[in-house]
């Protein structure tokens, strides 16, 4: 349990993003004062070699959670409070941090079956969503033994009829709840670009005094959208928005992410002094003028619901579970989409759904792209993707994927019979057959997104 009074702010410096892929050249780097892991990548009860070697040394280690979904309808599982607070413990973290998003849709509230986004999506800002996101912060406070940080999120789409502005959502967020911000100012970058939104007007709307830490990210432009890949150099735009958030806020710290395409040691070095030099840029600037409301609030917010968690009525619940199923059944069956919503970024944002679904089993089952080839895996991953909503985790799903070749055609003599052996090292002595998949293919659903009478 947080105590009641929120303690002070923990000093980071700068930091990067350990991966096991560079956690040789993490360790190496001068200068370096913290690191954050992807809280879902850490067993229980063992940590890698490498951080334990960087927490002995006195280097900070901020575990950061990717699939509580805390903007999501649902409540949070009490099983992923209670990982994500073993990892803080572990590490002996001052802090941990999760996102602004949700990550999974349908289920119970809505009859239906359960789809999961196997990635960050938005939350409308509207009154309803604010008041379930608050709920869901106050119930994960409870849970874990240290403060808890909010990052804002990359988006693709824009959801119609929003309520509130980023910064007044951001901001009424922490006057109700009294969370921790993570300001990601590649993402600050990436809404401007994809979203219109101004990045300048969400910062003078933030409370500053909320701030744990910053996120610097690197991304590219395709087809007039921007992908924020965290595979490439971080741009000078998102540099200058980290130099103008440093003119406002001195922030406790400052981390440069990277989760593929890792560069040479010198790079990743020369990013971080980058880094460096665009925080002591903005330490010089001229503070703005803040355009909040004089007691610092955004402006047309309205005062604490003081609600507990338990006291949001379910109506409130089920109505934004209702609105992110459809969205998410659009994105991943092929659902049409919701009334008001771009289609033509829904599109875009499937299609990097299921990029970053056979990205993942790729490293979740490596011996897949080996099996049938890079080009060959991809393919053949992503054309099932196409029909096959993920429901249960990307282990399950990298087990329908094999079973789904397994039943069909194509497949040659040797590379079906390492498929098969594969299969078998991982679940039973026999696949299933062709005429059980078939069956479990026609099988009637439930259509997402409605309840049923």
């Amino acid at each position: 349990m947080q105590d009641e009074k929120t303690p002070a702010m923990a000093r980071l410096g700068v930091g990067i993003g350990w991966r096991p892929e560079i956690a040789a050249a993490v360790e190496r780097l001068p200068g370096l004062d913290w690191v954050e892991v992807v809280a879902e990548n850490l067993c229980a009860g063992h940590l890698p070699e490498s951080l334990v070697r960087l927490r002995d040394r006195g280097v900070t280690v901020v575990p950061h959670g990717v699939s509580l979904g805390l903007g999501g309808a649902d409540r949070p599982a009490a099983g992923k409070l209670a990982d994500l607070a073993e990892r803080a413990l572990a590490l002996g973290a001052p802090l941990v941090s999760e996102h602004i998003a949700f990550v999974r849709a349908g289920g119970a509230l809505t009859a239906s079956a359960q789809l999961e986004a196997g990635h960050l999506l938005p939350v409308p800002r509207t009154r309803d969503a604010l008041a379930v996101l608050c709920e869901n912060v106050r119930i994960a406070q409870d849970a874990l033994p240290v403060p808890l940080a909010l990052e804002n999120i990359a988006a693709l789409f824009s959801w119609p009829g929003d309520e509130l502005t980023e910064g007044q959502f951001l901001s009424e967020l922490v006057e109700r709840t009294g969370v921790r911000l993570l300001i990601d100012v590649a993402n600050l970058h990436t809404n401007r670009v994809n979203r219109g939104e101004d990045p300048l007007a969400v910062l003078d709307a933030l409370p500053v005094e909320a701030l744990a830490y910053v996120h610097v990210a690197g991304g590219l432009a395709r087809g007039g959208v921007w992908h924020d890949t965290h595979a490439h150099p971080v741009p000078p735009e998102v540099l200058e928005l980290l130099t103008e958030l440093r003119s406002r806020v001195d922030p406790p710290g400052v981390l440069l992410e990277r989760d593929d395409d890792f560069p040479p040691e010198p790079e990743l070095a020369a990013e971080l002094t980058a880094v460096r030099t665009a925080l002591a840029a903005g330490a010089t600037a001229r503070v703005p003028a803040a355009r909040r409301a004089a007691d610092g609030r955004a402006p047309g917010l309205e005062e604490e619901d003081g609600t507990k968690p338990g006291d949001l009525p379910e109506a409130v619940r089920g109505r934004v579970a209702v609105a992110q199923a459809a969205v998410l059944s659009a994105l991943v069956a092929g659902t049409p989409v919701p009334e008001g919503f771009d289609a033509r970024r829904l599109r875009v944002q499937a299609r990097a759904l299921a990029a970053k679904r056979a990205d993942v089993i790729a490293k979740v089952a490596p011996e897949l792209p080996r099996i049938l080839g890079p080009e060959a895996y991809r393919k053949a991953f992503l054309g099932y993707a196409g029909g096959r909503p993920m429901s249960a985790g990307y282990r399950r799903d990298a087990l329908d994927f094999v079973e789904h070749l397994l039943v069909g055609p194509d497949l040659d003599g040797l590379v079906r019979r390492r498929l098969t052996a594969w299969w078998r090292d991982r679940t039973g002595p026999k696949p299933p057959g062709r005429i059980a998949r078939i069956a479990h293919r026609i099988a009637p659903r439930r259509p997402v997104g409605r309840k049923t009478p």
